[in-house]
């Protein structure tokens, strides 16, 4: 019997193979719709601070949204990563105030404000994959994982439609997001609330 950690090994390097296989445009005309369903949620209009991540390699390329998200007036915030796998947010203004930091994922400067998770409206939740029912497959550093088990806020995953799986093998500290957007489709997470948890 495959252990759970053995067989989200095994997925994580299948997911990977798959994301590699896509050619940078087919990356790109991805992005488009997933990144055109996140701008339209009427979460991300109701947000004034949101915590995104930087996508990098085969990730959908998010720092493609900082732009239109400052032009709109929000405060967005990235993760900088911390000793013992933990991460905090910090406040970024302008692509001045990201350096590479921990993996080479540009980071928010030591300037740049923290922000209290509390003050927090969504985050978008980074994975090499999502599931039907909204659980995500991470790159198996446990950040996100530790971030979001007091977060009270509102919760959004990206994913590829090709890179959707029907089920993914999950542990008792594994967390969904409220909501999965892949290019054609929105799915809810377990808890089928599309309206404020506050």
């Amino acid at each position: 019997m495959v252990s759970c950690t053995g067989a989200k090994a095994a997925l994580r390097r299948t997911v990977r193979a798959q994301a590699a296989a896509m050619t940078a445009n087919q990356r790109r005309e991805s992005d488009e719709p997933l990144f055109r369903r996140f701008l339209a949620l009427p979460w991300t209009a109701e947000a004034e601070t949101l915590l995104l991540f930087y996508g990098v390699g085969t990730e959908p390329d998010t720092g493609r949204l900082l732009p239109e998200l400052w032009r709109l007036g929000k405060r967005v915030c990235l993760p900088k990563c911390l000793p013992g796998r933990a991460m905090e947010a910090r406040l970024v203004r302008s692509g001045d105030d990201l350096r590479p930091g921990v993996f080479g994922i540009p980071e928010p400067l030591d300037a740049c404000p923290t922000v209290d998770k509390r003050e927090i409206d969504l985050i978008l939740v980074p994975a090499l994959c999502y599931d039907l029912s909204c659980r995500r497959l991470g790159q198996g550093g446990g950040y996100y994982d530790r971030y979001l088990a007091d977060y009270g806020g509102r919760t959004v995953g990206l994913c590829r439609e090709g890179l959707l799986q029907k089920e993914l093998p999950v542990e008792e500290h594994d967390r969904a997001v409220d909501l999965v957007l892949t290019e054609k489709r929105g799915l809810e997470g377990p808890s089928h609330i599309l309206t404020n948890r506050r």
